[in-house]
């Protein structure tokens, strides 16, 4: 029964197909009459959407970006702090695997650990950012302006710390 039928739909479908392609007159498309704009319709004045103006950062908002800007503040300062002893431990490493290397490894670590409370408050500064700005996506509000100056202040100093990591670890491979 199967195959009686597979019989009969083959060359239906082929008879099908062949009517179809038999013409060479396919429609045109390019754009109809129909389908043109048209008209001299203009903008009623001051009827563009206007975009209200948002309110300023909140003081919740400014204490914390205080409180992230201090603690990446702290953070960077005990960096410096480590910063030229981790310099002259990896000036005095010698070969992989000796004393020297090894404590130039530990001194490495301990400089890379004492910038974490600066990437912390970049990370929750990023967050903030882009919770705001999903907020409002229409323009940059006060609040997200705020964060973007503490968030830059933040990262640069993050990128100040990881150049010097990057050459002390350079060094010492």
């Amino acid at each position: 029964m199967i195959r009686a039928s597979a019989r009969l739909i083959v060359p239906t479908t082929l008879l099908m197909l062949a009517g179809c392609a038999g013409s060479a007159e396919y429609p045109s498309l390019a754009i109809r009459d129909v389908e043109r704009v048209q008209g001299s319709a203009s903008p009623a004045p001051d009827a563009a959407d206007a975009i209200p103006a948002l309110p300023p950062a909140s003081a919740d908002l400014t204490t914390r970006l205080a409180g992230l800007v201090e603690t990446a503040r702290q953070s960077h300062t005990r960096f410096q702090s480590r910063q030229a002893a981790t310099e002259r431990a990896v000036a005095a490493a010698g070969a992989t695997a000796s004393d020297s290397w090894s404590s130039a490894q530990v001194a490495l670590s301990d400089l890379q650990t004492s910038r974490s409370g600066a990437l912390t408050a970049l990370a929750e500064l990023d967050q903030l950012y882009v919770d705001e700005r999903a907020a409002h996506p229409e323009q940059v509000s006060p609040a997200a302006a705020t964060i973007a100056t503490a968030r830059d202040q933040v990262d640069g100093w993050v990128s100040a710390e990881t150049s010097v990591i990057s050459r002390l670890e350079a060094r010492i491979r």
